[in-house]
């Protein structure tokens, strides 16, 4: 069985991502991007569905030791573990070299004391567990071939074939180091280069090192932001500056039930907050390359504009489910592609204009295709933010009239008219005036509930929605109406749970709730982030702290944060790490900095 989500550590080059458990096993690994099929999908299934185990050699019937420390070299992606056994104590480093050419996953084994007997058990699995690829020697090297695919293992270790697997068995004593390599090429080419696995660490460690330093937050909670800017990093597509949602598929937001999507893609949603994200924290180049991203991305098609992209820009993203995969601890059905790409979220037009607008207020240079997609995305609004959509968290039931979607439609229209106010653009001035305060009285007086003091998820409905919480943060209304107040206080009464978490909306057991699905979820770590900035504006800064760093203490030893937290079986759950739980994050402790409201 793979381990809790949060026992994984992630490593990445920024074009892929593996997940390496605390007991040495990398369960998770697509070659060589994001959106590949898995070799290694022990996650979503069992050892059958393809593995990579390093560690201290233990008996056949007796489970594998996990180490008793691990931890982050220095601001890195690079992964140090150490394990402490009878014989001695033994360190593992494991990292993925940012790359030109082959990507390469690298460990590298390391003597700390006494002599530690060690096993390497590596079971190639291609197509996401489902081919055994034939593996053989070339030229010294160990090669496993399958289609397109040919993964190369590289190490000076004698290796050895036993039930389709490749073990090596050796010992270490202090001062030891010896390396492993897997190295993925398509399977037509010649043999990729032999791996310089000291060199590539080095390399790895600059680059790292170079990038944090560009980081402008200096505040109390640096650690917890550094951890999160790495991790957005590692999610980015280098070669596109697409940046993904989450590295793995199907992780399921409520353990044993359905509610189990690919993630693997560019949420335009995700995106923007997260380019917002890195401007405030002075990463000025990646927020460009997503930019460059969209633009290629939207091309000259802003009418059908999709919620989500592949990380290249692809459009077609098609849903379909792995039969032969269990999921994780039974969770079915896994799925590969995403259905939702194409669903109407109005909610989108007003992220990618917010994120275009504080690219141009924060001195990104000038992109004059950026400035016409705005337009373009605000003549198409024109005609269409009246209409029923899936909103904001991609409900696979009736469309409705989501409150949030109509906000964010009129954040749209605002920064627009600001771009054009600033005289960067040129547009129907008054005519889109118009339409603001068009769209803030139809929100205002559908979308709100006189009797209880509180805007509801859509027009006419009495459920309440987190994505509320965003109504202050976008503008909409200023934090002190007693709208935003009554709504705050509405969403702490009935979405909370007993930890003082948030979730999404109302769900409904067994029976299908407003998303269309059975079942239920975790508190969604995006809304309650949402949820201590919101405090912190309506002045409520020591309440909005502890709410803070009770997230804060959610996160793994490493720092990592998956898409959920479970409350019941107080454990993390959905796809990991998630991009939009780090970004939200990263801007509560730059509000919470700036307002004097953190202890120590």
């Amino acid at each position: 069985m793979a381990g809790r989500i949060e026992d994984y550590a992630l490593i990445g080059d920024m074009q892929t991502a593996a997940l390496v458990c605390r007991d040495g096993t990398v369960d998770w690994l697509c070659l060589p991007r994001f959106d590949s099929h898995a070799i290694f999908a022990g996650l979503l299934g069992t050892e059958e569905h393809g593995f990579w185990r390093l560690g201290p050699a233990h008996a056949a019937d007796a489970e594998p030791p996990t180490a008793a420390r691990r931890t982050y070299r220095g601001d890195s992606l690079i992964l140090e573990s150490e394990w402490d056994t009878p014989r001695g104590t033994v360190r593992i480093t494991d990292f993925m070299p940012p790359r030109d050419g082959a990507p390469q996953l690298i460990r590298i084994v390391e003597g700390v004391s006494g002599r530690v007997p060690m096993r390497s058990a590596l079971r190639m699995r291609f197509s996401y567990g489902r081919v055994v690829p034939w593996v053989h020697k070339h030229e010294g090297r160990t090669v496993a071939v399958a289609g397109p695919d040919s993964v190369w293992f590289d190490t000076d270790c004698e290796t050895y074939g036993k039930s389709l697997t490749t073990y090596s068995d050796f010992t270490v004593a202090p001062g030891d180091r010896i390396a492993f390599t897997i190295s993925w090429q398509p399977s037509h080419k010649d043999a990729p280069p032999l791996p310089e696995p000291e060199q590539s660490l080095e390399l790895t460690e600059d680059f790292w090192r170079e990038w944090v330093e560009h980081c402008t937050y200096h505040g109390p909670y640096r650690e917890a932001v550094v951890r999160s800017l790495i991790t957005l990093k590692a999610l980015t597509y280098a070669p596109t500056g697409g940046i993904v949602a989450a590295p793995t598929t199907s992780l399921p937001e409520d353990i044993g039930g359905v509610r189990n999507w690919d993630y693997r893609y560019t949420w335009l949603r995700d995106a923007a907050i997260t380019l917002s994200s890195l401007l405030r924290t002075g990463y000025r180049e990646e927020a460009r390359a997503w930019r460059e991203w969209l633009l290629r991305a939207v091309a000259g098609d802003p009418e059908n504009l999709q919620i989500m992209y592949g990380i290249a820009g692809e459009r077609e993203l098609g849903e379909a489910e792995l039969d032969w995969l269990p999921g994780y601890e039974n969770s079915a059905p896994v799925r590969v592609g995403n259905g939702a790409a194409h669903q109407l979220q109005l909610d989108v037009y007003g992220e990618v204009t917010e994120a275009l607008h504080l690219a141009h207020m924060t001195g990104l240079a000038r992109n004059d295709y950026a400035s016409l997609l705005q337009l373009k995305l605000i003549r198409y609004l024109e005609d269409h933010w009246d209409e029923p959509d899936e909103g904001i968290w991609e409900v696979r039931g009736p469309r409705r009239h989501f409150v949030h979607s109509k906000v964010m439609a009129w954040v749209a229209v605002d920064r627009t008219i600001k771009l054009i106010e600033s005289g960067d653009a040129d547009g129907p001035l008054e005519r889109w005036r118009e339409l603001r305060d068009d769209i803030h009285r139809d929100v205002c007086e559908k979308g709100y509930d006189k009797e209880r003091n509180t805007f509801t998820q859509s027009y006419g409905s009495q459920e309440l929605d987190a994505s509320l919480l965003l109504i202050p943060q976008m503008g909409f209304l200023p934090p002190d109406d007693k709208r935003v107040i009554g709504t705050i206080e509405a969403i702490q009464r009935e979405l909370s749970t007993p930890d003082g978490f948030i979730l999404r909306y109302p769900t409904e057991g067994d029976s299908e709730g407003v998303d269309g699905l059975p079942g239920d979820e975790g508190a969604f770590l995006a809304c309650s982030f949402w949820m201590a900035d919101d405090l912190a504006m309506i002045g409520r800064v020591d309440e909005a702290r502890k709410l803070f760093e009770k997230l804060l203490a959610l996160r793994n030893d490493l720092g990592l944060l998956a898409e959920e937290w479970d409350p019941v079986n107080q454990r993390q759950v959905g796809n990991f790490p998630q991009a939009f739980s780090h970004v939200p994050l990263i801007d509560t402790a730059l509000r919470l900095t700036a307002s004097g409201a953190y202890g120590g």
